[in-house]
C-alpha cells in the first residue's frame, strides 16, 4: 500500500497518500516488535563477578573519588560527553498544537533515533509537566550538567524564546532550540544557494517572511545575521505586516521586525519581493501574490504537510521560480536532520559550552557548499531519482547524504575552537 510504501522508502511523487493504512502501519511501527524507537545498551562487559565489582561497587568508588575531584573527569569515565537530552512540555508538538508532555513522547524519541542514526549520538527525551515558564527551566537547569548537551523541541512561542534565553545563562552545557535554530540554518542554506542561482544578492533582496513564531524569528535573523537588509525584511503575521501603527499585536520577538516602510497586508509586501518564505500555515498565500512577486524570485513554503502555496501551483504560475518545501515528495526538501546531529556531533566533540551564532552560521555554509557538490551514486539512488546536480531542483543536500557527518561537524567545531568556546582543542585529524 502508499503508505507503507512511503515508510520503506518507495512512495513516488504523485501517489495518493492512503491515510488509514499510513495510521495503521505507524502504529504497527511505533509497537512492535517492542514499544517505542529507543533502549539503553550497555557499553561494558558484565558477565562475572570482577566485572561488577568494577561496574559497581566497590569499584564504582574510583571513578566518583576522581570526578569529585576534577568535575571534567565525568567526560572521561561516564556518557556525559556523548549525550544529548531532547527535553519538551509538548505545547507545540508538530503541527498538532498543545496535546502535553506525554504525548509529545513519541516525537522525541523519533529525534532521538535520528541522533544515533546520523551522528551515533546517545540521545534520550525527557518530557516535562510544568505550570508556569519558570518551573520548566529550573527542572532543565537542574538536571543539564547531566547530559553533554540539550536539546529543547515542541515548546510553544513566545514561551520558547524565554525558556531558551535563561537556560543559555543558567547551564554550563550547550541549550539549542531546533524548532527556532535547526530550522532556521537549513532553511538559510537553501534560500542562499536559490537566490545565488537565481543571480541575486542577499542584501539586495526583498524578503517576506509568512509567520512570526519561533521558525519565523530565527531564520528571519539567521538572514539577517548573513546579510538581508532589514529595511527590506517584511515580518507577516495574521494581523498583517510587523508594523509600528499596530501595538496591540507587538508583543514578543515582533518588535525587532517593525517595517514602516509602505506595505500593511501580505498582498502589499509580495509585489515585487525576491524571497517568499513561508513558516506558517497551509494556503495563507494566493496565485495573485504569487504572480507579484519579483522576476526570478525564491519561494520556501514550509509549512509542513500542508505548504503556504502549492509548488505545482508556483510552477504552473511562475517557472521562473525556484521553490522548496518542507515535504520529501517535492525538490529542495527542508528538512532539520541536515542540521542537527551534525552540530551537536560538532559541538560535542570538542566539548563547547554553548552553540553560538558562529557555529550556526559555520553550519549553514557548510551545508550550502556540499549542495555544490558533485553528489555520490549511492546518495542519487537512495534519493530514488536518475540524477542530482546543484541547481533549481537541488539548492540542499539530501537527508540521507552521509558526507554531512564528516563537513557540517567538522565546520561547527572548528567555530566553536575560534570562537573561544571550546573546552578542548580540536582533536587531530578530525572528520578527515
Amino acid at each position: 500500500m502508499v503508505a507503507q510504501a512511503r515508510l520503506n522508502g518507495r512512495i513516488n511523487k504523485g501517489d495518493t497518500l492512503d491515510h488509514q493504512a499510513l495510521h495503521d502501519a505507524a502504529l504497527k511501527y511505533h509497537e512492535e516488535p517492542t514499544p517505542g524507537k529507543i533502549k539503553v545498551v550497555i557499553t561494558k562487559p558484565a558477565e562475572t563477578a570482577y566485572d561488577l565489582t568494577l561496574a559497581y561497587s566497590p569499584g564504582v568508588a574510583e571513578p566518583v573519588r576522581e570526578i569529585a575531584n576534577n568535575p571534567a573527569d565525568a567526560f572521561k569515565y561516564t556518557g556525559k560527553g556523548n549525550s544529548v537530552a531532547i527535553i519538551s512540555n509538548g505545547t507545540a508538538i508538530l503541527g498538532l498544537g498543545n496535546l502535553g508532555p506525554l504525548a509529545s513522547k513519541p516525537v522525541m524519541e523519533g529525534k532521538a533515533l535520528l541522533f544515533n542514526r546520523f551522528a551515533n549520538i546517545d540521545a534520550i527525551d525527557i518530557e516535562v509537566k510544568n505550570k508556569t515558564v519558570e518551573e520548566f527551566i529550573t527542572t532543565v537547569e537542574c538536571i543539564a550538567d547531566t547530559f553533554g548537551g540539550i536539546n529543547l523541541e515542541d515548546i510553544k512561542a513566545p514561551e520558547c524564546f524565554e525558556i531558551e534565553r535563561e537556560l543559555i545563562k543558567r547551564c554550563k552545557v550547550p541549550v539549542f532550540h531546533d524548532d527556532q535554530h535547526g530550522t532556521a540554518i537549513v532553511t538559510c542554506a537553501g534560500i542562499m544557494n536559490a537566490i545565488e542561482l537565481q543571480g541575486k544578492k542577499l542584501e539586495d533582496c526583498k524578503v517576506v517572511c509568512v509567520g512570526a513564531g519561533a521558525a519565523g524569528i530565527a531564520c528571519s535573523d539567521l538572514l539577517v545575521a548573513a546579510g538581508a537588509n532589514k529595511a527590506n525584511f517584511y515580518m507577516v503575521d495574521r494581523h498583517g505586516v510587523i508594523r509600528s501603527d499596530r501595538p496591540q499585536y507587538n508583543n514578543g520577538e515582533k518588535p525587532r521586525y517593525i517595517n514602516d516602510n509602505g506595505p500593511k497586508t501580505l498582498a502589499e509586501a509580495c509585489a515585487g519581493a525576491d524571497i517568499l518564505l513561508g513558516v506558517s500555515g497551509p494556503g495563507l498565500v494566493t496565485e495573485d501574490e504569487v504572480k507579484s512577486l519579483a522576476p526570478k524570485a525564491v519561494v520556501f513554503a514550509c509549512s509542513n504537510p500542508d505548504p503556504e502555496v502549492d509548488p505545482e501551483v508556483v510552477k504552473r504560475l511562475r517557472p521562473d521560480i525556484i521553490v522548496g518545501t518542507g515535504r520529501s515528495d517535492y525538490p529542495n526538501q527542508i528538512n532539520n536532520v541536515l542540521c542537527f546531529p551534525f552540530l551537536f556531533r560538532g559541538t560535542l566533540d570538542v566539548r563547547a559550552t554553548a552553540i553560538n551564532l558562529e557555529m550556526k552560521l559555520a553550519a549553514m555554509r557548510a551545508i550550502r557548499d556540499l549542495a555544490k557538490e558533485p553528489v555520490p551514486a549511492e546518495v542519487v539512488k537512495a534519493a530514488q531519482v536518475d540524477h542530482l546536480e546543484f541547481g533549481p531542483d537541488y539548492v540542499i543536500p539530501k537527508p540521507m547524504d552521509p558526507r554531512l557527518l564528516k563537513v557540517v561537524s567538522r565546520a561547527v567545531a572548528q567555530a566553536a575552537v575560534d570562537s573561544g568556546v571550546a573546552q578542548i582543542p580540536m582533536p587531530e585529524n578530525y572528520m578527515l
